[in-house]
């Protein structure tokens, strides 16, 4: 097997939900959130012969989502009012009581973390997904500073947006 497919063997198989979570924050249904994946895992098979292996191949896999989806964010058309702000809910069987008040606390998170600025939600969503303040830095090209600065902000917002507006 080539280096090339090998390389993105690995990155679907230690990498595809991270990317996946990472693609769902900045998209609002299920259809933007399947071609945006199409369209991350594309740039990066197009991207690997530029792999060199300064980065590791985790830092490479997330440096390519992140351009994907700011690229994204940027054809998006501008979003009117507050109409859109519904996400689309992929309806399995329903289950016990527990299991919908989990997906409401998990839709109001999603929510909150997609209202976020896109530079806090960028460094939220990547450090979710087990960065390091290097790797993020190295992902975003800003400085290990400026990462724990947006998380302390991200964090607050969220606090206060999920807690109903109150300090």
């Amino acid at each position: 097997m080539e280096l090339r497919d090998q390389l993105f063997q690995q990155a679907i198989a230690e990498y595809a939900e991270g990317v996946s979570r990472v693609a769902r924050s900045y998209v609002r249904s299920g259809a933007e959130h399947e071609d945006l994946l199409q369209e991350i895992w594309l740039g990066l098979w197009r991207a690997l012969p530029s792999f060199r292996g300064d980065a590791s191949l985790k830092t490479f896999v997330y440096r390519i989502t992140h351009n994907r989806c700011v690229t994204e964010i940027s054809r998006r058309k501008p979003q009117h009012g507050g109409e859109d702000l519904l996400l689309e809910l992929e309806d399995t069987c329903p289950g016990p009581a527990e299991q919908l008040a989990a997906e409401r606390k998990s839709e109001r998170l999603l929510s909150a973390v997609q209202q976020l600025p896109l530079g806090l939600r960028q460094t939220l969503t990547l450090r979710l997904e087990g960065l390091s303040y290097a790797e993020i830095s190295e992902v975003l090209g800003i400085s290990e500073t400026n990462i724990a600065v947006r998380l302390n902000r991200a964090k607050e917002r969220l606090n206060i947006s999920l807690s109903g507006g109150e300090k």
